[in-house]
This record gives structure tokens, sequence and C-alpha cells, in this order.
């Protein structure tokens, strides 16, 4: 029982997204914000997460039965009922932004909601099942938490907050898709209209490597403002060279083994990112 609870917080996603939130407040605080900070901003983080993703098994719950990768998931297994993780998400969300609304603020509180709302009302009842573009628009929900971050230690949302933002939604695209890539008959079964699905496999591959020459594009970019330096410079022009290859390798030869590769490694990718972002703000080089 423990454990499908936990497993409907979607830990993975949760560890992403909370790590992109510290690395907003590294580099808002040029250094190591103070410790209570970043223990509430990630329990708070973490719980919108968590509740975001619970209603997200609950809303797909339909769909989850119908597809290979997610339906031992605990709704359509019928571990769980479909009304106590509906509960159980929207009492995570409460709290996490009574924490983050009480000891923090209220611009984080509110920008960690509106994330939730977004990714609950306009993603996955919306754009999910309507357009091979859901997984662009809806990305803006996964973009969130360094907002919440920068907002969290300077009670303002600034450029370099927005450029971690723009990075993460750019980001969501080749990521995804090259995991539709490799599930592409499951979405199929399930009518979810990935672009693979709806466009096909070539039309998917060249997006996935354009997506991510303006993803590693705006990482340079990103080095040009006074908030990061050559650490951050080099990561990001090393990082981003090795996966433009792989999407370009991705889209000239093809095979669910590239599309694997690309898919593994865009999760290295932003992990690395940020953490480049977070030891660049900690240190003069």
């Amino acid at each position: 029982m423990v454990a499908d609870y936990v497993a409907l917080t979607k830990p993975p996603i949760m560890f992403l997204l909370l790590i992109t939130a510290l690395g907003g407040m590294v580099l808002a605080a040029q250094g190591v914000p103070s410790i209570s900070l970043v223990a509430l901003v990630l329990v708070g983080g973490a719980l919108a997460s968590g509740g975001a993703s619970a209603l997200n098994h609950y809303l797909d719950r339909d769909i989850d039965g119908q597809m290979l990768r997610t339906r031992q998931r605990p709704i359509p297994s019928q571990r769980t009922l479909p009304k106590q993780v509906l509960v159980f998400g929207l009492v995570l969300n409460l709290v996490a932004f009574v924490i983050l609304a009480t000891w923090v603020n209220w611009l984080s509180a509110a920008l960690a909601l509106g994330g939730t709302l977004f990714y609950v009302f306009v993603y996955t009842m919306y754009l999910k099942r309507s357009t091979p573009q859901n997984i662009v628009l809806g990305g803006a929900a996964g973009a969130v938490p360094p907002l919440v971050g920068w907002a969290a230690v300077t009670g303002s949302v600034g450029l370099p907050a927005i450029y971690l933002f723009a990075i993460i939604f750019f980001w969501t695209p080749p990521h995804f898709w090259a995991l539709a890539l490799l599930i592409k008959d499951d979405y199929a079964r399930a009518g979810i209209p990935m672009l693979p699905v709806v466009r096909g496999i070539t039309a998917t591959k060249r997006a996935i490597f354009l997506y991510t020459l303006v993803l590693v594009a705006l990482t340079i970019m990103f080095s040009t403002l006074e908030v990061v330096g050559l650490l951050y410079f080099s990561a990001a022009l090393v990082l981003g060279s090795y996966f433009v290859y792989l999407a370009w390798r991705l889209m000239q030869l093809g095979g669910m083994r590239r599309a694997r590769h690309v898919y593994l490694y865009s999760l290295l990718y932003l992990v690395l990112l940020f953490v480049s972002i977070m030891v660049d703000s900690m240190v003069a080089f």
C-alpha cells in the first residue's frame, strides 16, 4: 500500500523537478541559501510535484489501463481506488501551498500551484489527448520549478529564472519524443496523438534534432548573463554538443537503440546542466 502511494508521486520526475528548483535557488543566491529555506522549498516542491502526479494518475486512469507501460500502475491494476488517489493528490497540493505560502512567500506558492493547475487542467485533460504538440505546450508545467526556487530566494521572477524556464521548456520535447518513439504503439493503442503516431517517425526524429539545436543554443546564450561563468559555459558546451550529436545520429540513422540513447542521455543532460549551474554559482572560476 505504501509503495503504491509512493509510486503515485512519480519519484523520478519529482527528483528532476527538485534538482531544477534547487538550481534556481542556488543561482538566485549566488551560493548556498539558508538550509531552512532549502528544506522548505524542497518539501513544498516535492509535495506539489507528488500531488500533481497523483492527480495525473487519477485523470489518466482510462488510458493507463490500455498501455503496456502503464497498466500496472496502482489504479488500473486496482491496487488503489480512484477516489483515494484523487483525495491524496488534492491533499498533497494543499499542504504544499500552505508550506510555501506560510514559510517561504506567496509568489513561490502561487507559482507552484499554477504549475500544478496547468499540468492537470491544460496538459492532462486537454493537450495530451487532442494535439501532437501536447508535450511542447505542456512542457511549461515542468519548467516552473526553477521559477519557484528563484522566487523563494528573491521574492520576484528575474531574467535568469526565465532563461531556466525556457531551457526546460525546450528540453522537454526532445526528451519525451525520444520516449514516444520507443512506445509509439502504446500511444497509438491508447489513442494519444503523440508526434510519432500522428506525423510519423521521420518527422519526429527531425523535430527532436531541431529542438535540441534550439535548446543548446539557448543554454549557450544563458552564459552571456553575469550570473554564470566559464565553468557553466564549458559544461553547457560539452553536454550540449553531445546531445546534438546523439539527436543528429538518430535523425540520420534511426533505430530504437539510438532513440533510447537520446532519451536516457536527455535525463543525464538536464541533471548535469543544473548541477553545473549550482557549482558555478558557488565557486569562483
